[in-house]
């Protein structure tokens, strides 16, 4: 009775995977899957002021980014960071199937067409959302999966993909670390503004201390002006009565 029990269970699972296969198979959904990730990772790190979603970065163009990390510009404006989402999720299974075969012709031919697929994917972001000065120079190319992060790095496109077209990977766990970072630039930036405000508070307070230096200075000098005064006339009168 247990075995049964556990071959349901089994059962039960292995068809709750498949239906999660189902529905990843579908470009549409795994690109939401992707984005919803990374808007979880963003608004965790970073507050809702300091980036912006679904941006135009390249003015007189219609084309979106998902995310985009306000950058501190020069005075008051910004810089966008793009951050775009891709999931190629059936090349990425054919190289994993791959694998599983030992076929290493497979294997190359699976990884060639992933390689491609990535290689689109950072040309189209170049091209579509990459502007400076209205960006910075370079945008970050959002994978899902560490597997597939580390399939890339491991095959060494990362210095590829950032030659060719400015794009830089970042899986999960280095996305959340170069948040992190930014995160730090800004808080360093803060304290920076603030502290120059301070500074121009303590000059504000050290002019008026000088201004209370002299008036208090003044009316010293009056409230003797008038004891001198009050003993001259006491003594006069002392001496008048006196007499």
């Amino acid at each position: 009775a247990s075995v049964q029990r556990g071959l349901g269970e089994m059962n039960k699972l292995a068809s709750d995977v498949g239906d999660l296969r189902k529905t990843l198979s579908n470009v549409k959904t795994r690109g939401i899957w992707g984005e919803v990730q990374l808007g979880a990772i963003l608004s965790e790190i970073l507050s809702p002021e300091q980036y912006d979603t679904n941006v135009v970065t390249v003015p007189r163009t219609t084309n979106r980014v998902e995310f985009a990390i306000k950058l501190p510009g020069q005075g008051d404006k910004h810089v966008y960071l793009p951050i775009d989402s891709k999931f190629p999720g059936d090349t990425y299974t054919a190289l994993l199937d791959a694998y599983d075969s030992a076929n290493p012709a497979a294997v190359e031919v699976a990884w060639k067409t992933l390689e491609a697929t990535l290689l689109s994917e950072a040309r189209d972001i170049h091209d579509k959302y990459i502007d400076p000065p209205h960006t910075t120079d370079f945008a970050i190319l959002f994978l899902p999966f560490e597997g597939l992060y580390s399939e890339v790095v491991n095959r060494g496109m990362v210095e590829e993909l950032q030659h060719k077209y400015k794009v830089s990977i970042a899986g999960p766990s280095t996305m959340a670390a170069l948040l992190n970072a930014l995160q730090m630039g800004f808080r360093t930036l803060a304290i920076q503004k603030r502290s120059s405000e301070v500074w121009n508070v303590l000059g504000a307070v050290k002019t008026e201390f000088e201004t209370f230096g002299t008036v208090l200075e003044a009316a010293q000098k009056r409230i003797t002006q008038t004891s001198e005064e009050l003993d001259k006339l006491v003594g006069v009168r002392t001496r008048q009565i006196k007499r």
